[in-house]
């Protein structure tokens, strides 16, 4: 796992829901690539789960202030 790694085509997104606290630090810092659902907690957006190709998925991945942000390498 490479959680401050940049999404490759080979990588998986994912947000923790046992431990994301709903900050939006990634919805705010990624926007095509996070949302958040209709209790405020992360969520990564459909079709996007590879990251996008997203420049600021390394960004959202340190924002959050609780580390609920995974990328995994596959």
């Amino acid at each position: 796992m490479n959680p401050a790694g940049p999404a490759g085509p080979a990588s998986r997104v994912s947000v923790d829901t046992a431990v994301c606290i709903g900050a939006g630090q990634c919805a705010l810092t990624a926007p095509g690539v996070f949302t958040q659902d209709e209790d405020g907690f992360g969520a990564v957006l459909p079709g996007r789960e590879d990251g996008g190709g997203s420049p600021l998925l390394r960004e959202a991945v340190r924002a959050c202030p609780v580390s609920a942000v995974r990328v995994e390498e596959a």
